[in-house]
């Protein structure tokens, strides 16, 4: 199962855990008010018949997707392509991601400003919305594959903070007040 947690203000290796001290650890209804970042349980050994990834991929018009995987083995310019993970952005669409193998984090902004560490190992799925600032880092086993979803052709252009004057910026900003009462739940 996920674990979600508000993260220290370090500047050390990123691919720690960076727990606050004490530890903070959210619920996933607590991160989804906080930020509107969608979690979903699929079974990545057959995620092709999976019910949930079948059906999340018909109602939010899922059409494309491919897979990649993220190592210093398999990934070209590898360091600098972790570094531009990591720089805090948003993108004008949703990004999700089916993690096949492997473990990272995903780093969300909440609606304080607080940086909350998602941590995705084999299974999990999760929706970013449009408009939050993220960033990912792999952990400290630097090895994820992962499959990535799209509404048509890919579009993942990060935009990197400041972006606020953005109209995903401010659609985001705007749900984010309402708690995501209306926002994409499935």
């Amino acid at each position: 199962m996920v674990q979600v947690w508000y993260m220290d203000t370090e500047e050390t290796d990123q691919r720690l855990e960076h727990h606050r001290n004490p530890p903070a650890y959210l619920e996933l209804d607590d991160l989804y008010q906080k930020t509107g970042v969608e979690y979903f349980k699929i079974n990545a050994d057959a995620y092709q018949s999976d019910n949930t990834l079948t059906e999340l991929r018909a109602k939010r018009g899922y059409t494309y997707d491919d897979e990649i995987t993220c190592s210093e083995k398999c990934l070209p310019d590898y360091a600098n392509k972790l570094k531009a993970f990591f720089t805090e952005h948003l993108h004008t669409d949703e990004e999700i991601r089916l993690i096949l193998d492997g473990s990272g984090y995903f780093d969300v902004r909440d609606n304080e400003d607080n940086w909350l560490r998602i941590k995705v190992v084999k299974g999990d799925l999760i929706i970013i919305p449009a408009g939050i600032y993220h960033r990912f880092t792999l952990d400290t086993n630097n090895f994820i594959r992962t499959r990535r979803y799209f509404v048509g052709e890919p579009v993942w252009a990060p935009h990197n903070r400041p972006a606020d004057d953005m109209d995903c910026r401010k659609s985001y900003i705007k749900h984010q007040s309402e708690n995501f009462v209306q926002f994409n739940k499935v």
